[in-house]
């Protein structure tokens, strides 16, 4: 069981590795070796279904499964181990100090909404005690900017990146670089503006390059887990209807789950008792622009608009499919 949640891990991060746009990875031979070397299987291991079968009841030859890209999995995602302090902060959101199995983690229900007078002086205020926010000095001192996040407190959609760019963090505003332009393209064909919605990060500032003129990083657990307490408040204030990761670190740090966003997105999660929906970060489509990709996104996002009880058009429904 170790040997093959060590293993499961290791495809995860590669996934997320691969979502990234990463084609190479340097592999120290002795490790290699090691991973070669499964143990012995231990007595009596339970069964488990395998392909071509469906609850491990073999399927006639030539049996295709149709694929379900809106459909609920009967059985949760499994958790896979998380940095300690993204699991600390995760688990005070969940109430439990430990990662148990999802279905049985009891969310505190999010707080009574306030009317519209009170939401807007909390919504100022939290703008102003973010603005203000030192809790990470390494960021604190490289930072050019704090990104709050950008639209409405009364969207019934918010979306979730992972932290800042060099654009973000000059601009002052979440999504505005290239993968910003592609996400406004996306909620345009939603019948969405950015206005409409609300846009934020896991993390406000953008994670230091020390050592580099260009690029990015992803946030370590530490800083997500300091930043986390943020956009909890934003949601608490919002209260969408529905929410959407962008990408496997928004994943990361909403449900404490590092499996792989290739294996995740596309099947719907709660945060909170919010509906979730995971899909690819907009960079991971700049990269791979093949329509395959960006069907899968778009099918994502139609889950979404009918979870909205928003409209599909047939135009809108053949988008990206190949003929």
């Amino acid at each position: 069981m170790e040997y093959r949640n060590l293993l499961d891990s290791v495809i995860a991060h590669l996934e997320d590795l691969q979502a990234r746009g990463t084609q190479h990875v340097a592999v120290d031979r002795d490790l290699l070796t090691s991973l070669s070397q499964r143990p012995s299987a231990t007595p009596n291991p339970a069964p488990t279904p395998s392909k071509g079968t469906l609850s491990g009841v073999p399927l006639p030859t030539g049996t295709r499964l149709a694929p379900e890209p809106f459909a609920i999995p009967a059985t949760e995602t499994p958790l896979r181990p998380i940095a300690s302090a993204v699991m600390a902060r995760w688990g005070s959101v969940s109430g439990a100090p430990t990662p148990p199995a999802r279905s049985s983690v009891a969310q505190p229900p999010l707080p009574p909404k306030l009317d519209p007078m009170a939401k807007a002086v909390a919504w100022e205020d939290l703008r102003r005690r973010i603005l203000a926010c030192t809790r990470c000095p390494h960021l604190v001192a490289s930072r050019r900017s704090v990104v709050f996040g950008v639209g409405t407190p009364d969207a019934r959609l918010m979306l979730i990146g992972e932290a800042p760019g060099a654009d973000e963090d000059v601009q002052g505003e979440p999504f505005v670089g290239k993968a910003g332009e592609l996400l406004t393209r996306i909620l345009g064909a939603m019948g969405f503006q950015r206005s409409d919605v609300l846009i934020a990060n896991i993390l406000k500032c953008r994670p230091d390059t020390p050592g580099q003129t260009a690029g990015n990083r992803k946030p370590t657990p530490e800083e997500m887990g300091t930043c986390l307490p943020w956009l909890e408040e934003q949601i608490n204030l919002v209260q969408p209807e529905v929410l959407v990761a962008l990408g496997a670190t928004a994943v990361e740090g909403l449900l404490g789950k590092t499996v792989g966003i290739t294996r995740l997105r596309g099947t719907w999660q709660t945060y909170r008792g919010i509906p979730l929906m995971p899909t690819y970060h907009p960079a991971y489509l700049l990269r791979n622009q093949a329509p395959s990709e960006k069907r899968r996104v778009w099918e994502d996002m139609m889950a979404v608009m009918e979870r909205l009880g928003m409209p599909i058009s047939e135009k809108q429904r053949n988008y990206f499919l190949t003929r």
